[in-house]
């Protein structure tokens, strides 16, 4: 076994655990809470474009962040040097934060949950077999057909390990492998050009994620839809009904939803859904889960950054609001428990309240029934970017996939159609979800506060009135 293969351990051949727990209890003396965090990450990635290999990259991080809480006050500080020195030097500036005497938080619970192996399969196949590979991805793309000018594939993994260290010298741990696929292909007719694109992944090994059967399936998935950008028209501007389509369109739920029922925003009383615990917040068909248990999933962890175990986490139930995603700090100022939805992007990140995989429950109904309902509308099934403002929950989302509906049946494809509303109406306005829950492939990563994670979300084909479409041409 290699040196990068065996399990990350920092207490065999770093640190003593004695040394560094008088170390941190003498850093969180006063303190409300506070822990020790460790990480070791491998990460490769490779992008393959116009024919060739444009990047490679492969890298390994480790290092530590010592946090100590009092009330809102948090002192912080990290290195990429996991050494007794530097914990020293880190202590001090850490407790600078800590500045009455308090009762220290109790330790989370220990987690019985086992999702991932801890032994890395990063390198389990060779570098110029994927090269080879994505050589191969290429040629098929293009044997497609002749309009495809340009595809562009990346693959990428992770192994990451974590180890906490809190008071009493008691330690967690968690193993979260992750691996990615991706192509886009721009195709030209005509002197018009459009893009596709798919992708999948998740917290799976490599092999799992190119097989030959997936990796063609995500290359005729991006030829599809950027043959159907080809012949798309301009999209109709005004208000209408919208259909989403399963899984992926759940990512509009994710940010003008799932955002505002994080607990830091509600504490602080920036979010749109402050105060509103208990009350109807959506329609009475809406239960929103945020569930970071789900094995294999994008958003999945055993336990969080805190050490206190992940779990499934019902929001919002027959449309009433009844919980927040919860870290521990804003957990205890809201007088409430931790949900195991602390976050963070590294060692080098204080963590957050953070989704993890966020979904909508699904209805009754048949898709097929849905879109009968809807007289003068729009189907999306696709989503490029989006902008949200969590104060108030207004979104404007763009359509990569989408579709005219009339008199109950799809029509022609469209261009340009971008979502217009507020996260609340939108919730309000749900007349019906289908019986086909999905979740998405696996691709998408969240941001906040200038840190990244890995999420997921999903939902069965949901109807909305009402909605704003912004458009280039004048419903009819």
């Amino acid at each position: 076994m290699s040196e990068i293969d065996a399990t990350f351990d920092p207490f065999k051949n770093q640190i003593e655990l004695e040394k560094v727990s008088k170390i941190l209890n003498d850093t969180l003396i006063g303190a409300d809470d506070g822990e020790l965090f460790m990480e070791r990450k491998l990460t490769e990635s490779i992008i393959f474009d116009d024919k060739k290999m444009r990047n490679a990259t492969f890298d390994i991080s480790q290092g530590f962040g010592l946090r100590a809480i009092s009330g809102e006050r948090i002192g912080f500080a990290h290195s990429n040097e996991i050494s007794e020195s530097a914990l020293i030097k880190a202590s001090e500036t850490t407790k600078l934060a800590v500045k009455s005497e308090a009762k220290m938080s109790p330790t989370p619970m220990r987690s019985n949950l086992k999702l991932y192996s801890s032994v890395s399969q990063l390198e389990s196949i060779p570098f110029n077999l994927k090269v080879d590979l994505m050589r191969e991805i290429d040629d098929y793309a293009r044997s497609l057909s002749k309009k495809v000018i340009q595809a562009t594939i990346s693959i990428g993994a992770s192994h990451q390990e974590i180890v906490i260290l809190r008071t009493e010298s008691l330690v967690y741990k968690d193993t979260r492998p992750m691996a990615r696929f991706f192509i886009s292909l721009i195709l030209e007719d005509n002197g018009r050009r459009e893009t596709g694109s798919s992708g999948g992944g998740g917290r799976l090994d490599l092999n799992e994620v190119i097989t030959s059967e997936k990796w063609k399936w995500h290359v005729n998935e991006a030829y599809r839809v950027a043959s159907l950008n080809l012949k798309s028209e301009p999209a109709p501007a005004g208000e209408m009904d919208v259909v989403l389509g399963p899984g992926w369109p759940g990512i509009m739920l994710h940010e003008a939803v799932g955002h505002g029922l994080e607990g830091d925003f509600n504490r602080k009383k920036s979010s749109a859904f402050a105060h509103l615990l208990g009350k109807q917040v959506a329609s009475k068909k809406v239960t929103v889960v945020d569930d970071g248990t789900i094995p294999k999933r994008r958003g999945s962890i055993e336990i969080d950054d805190e050490g206190t175990p992940s779990a499934k986490n019902i929001l919002i139930q027959d449309g009433v609001l009844v919980n927040y995603m919860q870290d521990r700090q804003n957990a205890r100022l809201m007088n409430t428990n931790a949900t195991g939805n602390g976050r963070r992007e590294s060692y080098a990140h204080p963590p957050m309240p953070r989704m993890t995989n966020t979904y909508m429950e699904p209805g009754l109904a048949e898709p097929a029934d849905i879109i009968k309902e809807v007289k003068s509308g729009i189907y999306a099934v696709g989503f490029s970017g989006g902008q949200v403002d969590i104060t108030n929950g207004k979104f404007v989302f763009s359509c990569t996939e989408a579709y005219q509906v009339k008199d109950g049946k799809l029509g022609k494809a469209l261009k340009g159609a971008t979502l217009i509303g507020d996260g609340a109406t939108a919730m309000s306005n749900i007349r019906e979800l289908g019986n086909d829950f999905a979740l998405d492939p696996g691709i998408g990563n969240c941001g906040k506060a200038g840190q990244w994670v890995p999420v997921g979300v999903g939902q069965p084909t949901t109807l909305i009135s009402g909605l704003t479409i912004g458009g280039s041409s004048i419903k009819n």
